[in-house]
């Protein structure tokens, strides 16, 4: 069953698998995350799950037991 992956702050909305890399879902939806090293070391790539924690795209899946996931893409400012 599909999860609804909604990004911000561009409210872009793209149907996911459980599983599926949250970095490729963000690449098919035409979002583009900032990278360093694809293996969660550098945190280029992290981002916040609203109602959940800062996870690093590269190494993050879709959870599965959700119908709705939002990712919000703020930048930091300090980054």
């Amino acid at each position: 069953m599909g999860i609804q992956v909604q990004f911000l702050p561009d409210d872009v909305t793209v149907e996911a698998e459980p599983g599926e890399g949250l970095l490729q879902v963000a690449e098919r939806a035409g979002i583009f995350i900032p990278t360093g090293c694809l293996m969660g070391s550098c945190h280029a790539c992290e981002v916040d799950i609203v109602g959940g924690n800062t996870v690093c795209a590269c190494i993050t899946g879709i959870p599965s037991g959700r119908s709705h996931l939002t990712v919000n893409l703020e930048v930091d400012p300090f980054w």
